[in-house]
């Protein structure tokens, strides 16, 4: 009986075309998957058939994705990020060139407002959890846990009454309302809109805010835009919170000479998410701005970052009146200051520089750029997103570096003499920060009513 054959022991004794089975086998599917990848892309990309199914299905699929894998961790959201330096607290201050006072600040890392001195030293702070804010009937009909909830803007009052508003992280719309609370952090009233980003008050004490829908509703002109898509509106609010306007932004700014620049919103907007504008900021004029025809009090400067636009918008005809861009990209936090420039962060229009982030001032009549800041060797501003700026009376620029967790004062020349790093870390080897979005720098004496200034932790 002879002995049965040996296993093949080398490549050369394997069967005939057993390697080549064996690649197509790797091959095949992946060619397929290219294939299905570039066919179902350009599908979206030119609206063909099925496009509209298949773009809800994929953003439903990453909706679903960024909130159960990406944003599982809060630290691993982008309400942190990797830490800069192991620097906490003040770490420079010039007392002879700051302007002195007291900065009011949120971090993402918990849902508290602090009131700081020049030093660093909480004199004051409010706690004011989301979900002691939220309540059946409001437009977040299911929110996410507190540690995913940012009080992302707020606002201190003369008596200690604080406005704050919130935003999530993987959750779509993101904005998740305003609320007035005490000094004590007691809830006074409460917004429960999709609000955003930014408000601003107007000196009868109204408060305009940002807020967005997803919407499938038609945008004459601009079929191209997908649907369903995240529209922008302003809404208009009494002092006590009841809702008096609300303003169709999305509509009103398509409808206008300036609608053309729907066209220049990004690729990301149009295949995959629908927010076209991207709306982060709003400020109520209290008088006509130099160089702007047709500019006059009440009228609200918005900032749309997708199609890195500025614009004028009146609330009463409804309509935009002004709308520029200009030698900046992705910016937020556009402000028209006292003699009628505009100051802005430029998030991401610094590119070739030492760092791609930038404050600028410039001249709406002229585009002139007459001031910036983000240049200099070593003190490089670096913010892909969020971020925002704020002129004192003194002229220095107090500047919030968001994705470093930073505020920094600078003078004209361009000199650091106050920065203040968020103290607070997280994470293994507490390499993780938490994001600073907006502040408010405070003269005690001016700003602050009697009885609240006496109330505070001031030596």
């Amino acid at each position: 009986m002879s002995p049965a054959p040996a296993p093949p022991s080398s490549e050369t004794d394997a069967p005939a075309g057993a390697g080549a089975r064996g690649w197509y086998a790797v091959l095949a599917p992946l060619c397929v998957g290219f294939v299905a990848f570039v066919v179902g892309s350009l599908t979206m990309y030119l609206s063909l058939f099925p496009a509209e199914a298949m773009r809800r299905s994929f953003q439903g699929g990453l909706a679903l994705y960024d909130r159960v894998v990406v944003n599982s961790d809060p630290l691993m959201t982008d309400f942190w990020q990797p830490a800069r330096t192991d620097g906490r607290g003040v770490l420079r201050h010039d007392p002879e060139r700051a302007h002195q006072g007291l900065t009011l600040y949120s971090s993402s890392h918990d849902h508290r407002v602090f009131l700081i001195d020049m030093s660093g030293r909480v004199v004051h702070e409010w706690f004011v959890p989301y979900s002691r804010v939220w309540e059946r009937g409001g437009k977040v009909s299911h929110p996410r846990a507190d540690p995913f909830v940012h009080i992302e803007k707020a606002h201190l009052l003369p008596g200690g009454d604080l406005l704050v508003m919130y935003t999530a992280v993987g959750d779509t719309p993101w904005g998740y309302g305003l609320a007035k609370v005490d000094r004590n952090g007691r809830v006074i009233w409460k917004y429960l809109g999709n609000a955003h980003h930014d408000f601003a008050l107007d000196t009868a004490g109204n408060i305009f805010v940002l807020t967005h829908e997803v919407t499938k509703r038609d945008l004459p002109g601009f079929g191209h835009l997908n649907k369903p898509r995240i529209d922008d509106f302003i809404v208009k609010l009494a002092p006590d919170g009841r809702v008096l306007q609300k303003l169709w932004l999305t509509g009103v700014f398509a409808q206008s000479r300036f609608g053309h620049r729907l066209h220049y919103s990004s690729w990301w907007a149009h295949v995959m998410n629908g927010d076209y504008l991207h709306t982060n900021s709003i400020q109520i004029l209290e008088d006509a701005v130099p160089g702007i025809a047709g500019s006059g009090s009440g009228q609200a400067l918005v900032s749309m970052r997708d199609i890195s636009t500025i614009a004028l918008i009146d609330m009463t005809a409804e309509k935009a009146v002004w709308a520029a861009a200009g030698p900046w990209l992705r910016q937020h936090d556009a402000q028209v200051l006292p003699g009628g420039r505009i100051l802005l962060f430029d998030n991401e229009g610094a590119v070739g520089g030492p760092g791609p982030s930038r404050v600028l001032e410039f001249d709406p009549g002229s585009h002139k750029v007459n001031w910036s800041y983000g240049d200099r060797p070593g003190e490089a501003l670096d913010s892909a997103t969020r971020s925002s700026q704020s002129r004192l009376d003194n002229g220095n620029t107090l500047i919030v570096e968001s994705r470093a967790g930073r505020l920094i004062e600078v003078t004209r020349t361009g000199d650091i003499v106050w920065e203040f790093v968020n103290p607070v870390r997280r994470g293994a080897g507490n390499e993780r920060i938490p994001i600073i979005f907006w502040v408010q720098r405070l003269d005690p004496q001016r700003d602050l009513a009697p009885a609240f200034r006496d109330s505070l932790a001031l030596e």
